[in-house]
């Protein structure tokens, strides 16, 4: 299941509590074309990779996090692991995600 981080703490909390799996934090917007696409790869990668977590950022309701993040696009998929960001690509490539997930495992 893929869940929405809501706030800067939670993220952070979400981080310093996972240091041993690997994340990948999805950066959309409600507005955005691209986002709503790639949207239903996203929860079935969740499904497919049970021992990895995926979450979202909405770039409007948590526009801290997104600036703490360096985000200037959308979509933008970074991949975390032991609290850094391992990986990072910016598109709605249902190939390039699936690589990116499979690599960082």
């Amino acid at each position: 299941m893929v869940r929405m981080i809501e706030t800067k703490a939670d993220f952070d909390a979400l981080l310093a509590d996972n240091k041993d799996k690997l994340i990948v934090v999805d950066f959309t917007a409600s507005w955005c074309g691209p986002c709503r696409m790639i949207a239903p790869v996203f929860e079935k990668l969740a499904e497919e990779n049970p021992d990895v977590i995926f979450v979202k950022v909405d770039v409007d309701a948590n526009d801290e996090t997104a600036g703490a993040c360096g985000i200037s696009a959308m979509p933008t998929f970074q991949c975390y692991k032991n609290g850094a960001k391992v990986e990072e690509m910016c598109g709605a490539s249902e190939d390039k995600l699936r690589e990116m997930v499979a690599k960082n495992k």
